[in-house]
């Protein structure tokens, strides 16, 4: 089964991540505005993790003391879509 969504973060430079999770896996995961290098970095190693793992992993994640940071808000989009 595969699920898309784009998800809108709040309190972060980026302005929109689009998921795509099939069976459970993160297939891909594109960013749009933020740090981009760091950003695909990112992406790439994600990419075939089951979301629970990813979500572990990222959740709680903080960036120059904004309460939150890109990682932590795709954690919470991929709570999301495994809720």
């Amino acid at each position: 089964m595969s699920r898309a969504i784009q998800f809108y973060p709040k309190g972060v430079c980026c302005k929109q991540i689009d998921v795509i999770v099939e069976d459970g896996k993160v297939a891909n995961v594109t960013f749009t505005g933020g740090c981009n290098g760091n950003l695909q970095g990112l992406s790439s190693l994600i990419k075939g993790m089951d979301c629970h793992d990813v979500i572990a992993r990222l959740k709680g994640i903080d960036c120059k003391g904004k309460g939150t940071s890109c990682p932590d808000q795709l954690s919470q989009c991929l709570q999301s879509i495994t809720l």
